[in-house]
């Protein structure tokens, strides 16, 4: 194990110090808010990342797929291939959960800046639980809540 500014770091972090920034960024994200709400809302995000991860390396495979024309799955017209890459079942077939296009990750990140931010994720958890019934009253929907619990929190202690 490397030491650097105080923390671990393991010899496949090439020094990025990884654990370090991921700390440092939840503690600016979590400012106030007590640690038995900030978990959901932590956990919540890290899942719908990690599942728009999954979905577009699985697009990303499906759209290289469609473009090589040696490939069975050849498909000569751009706009025919993107339209195959939205195939439901594509994902289901490889067990990877179906996001609909407001809850892709890249979409909630050009918002991110956003005052309605909250509301932007909550209507991505409430888009995924409807097209991935499995998912139904599982999923956090509180995050416009919370932002606003955060922003009244961080304006008292500022």
């Amino acid at each position: 194990m490397k030491k650097g500014n105080g923390s671990k770091t393991s010899d496949h972090d090439s020094g990025l110090n990884f654990e370090a920034q991921l700390w440092a960024a939840v503690d600016k994200m979590r400012g106030h808010m007590d640690a038995s709400e900030y978990k959901h809302v932590c956990l919540g995000l890290i899942f719908l990342k990690y599942i728009s991860d999954a979905f577009e390396e699985k697009r990303e495979q499906l759209l290289f797929g469609f473009s090589d024309p040696k490939s069975e799955w050849f498909i000569k017209e751009e706009p025919e291939r993107k339209k195959a890459a939205e195939n439901r079942d594509e994902y289901l077939a490889a067990n990877v959960l179906w996001l609909p296009p407001e809850a892709r990750w890249h979409k909630i990140k050009a918002k991110a800046k956003s005052p309605d931010i909250g509301k932007i994720i909550d209507d991505a958890m409430g888009a995924i639980e409807r097209d991935n019934p499995t998912l139904k009253g599982v999923l956090p929907c509180d995050y416009a809540r919370q932002v606003e619990l955060l922003k009244k929190t961080t304006e008292r202690h500022a």
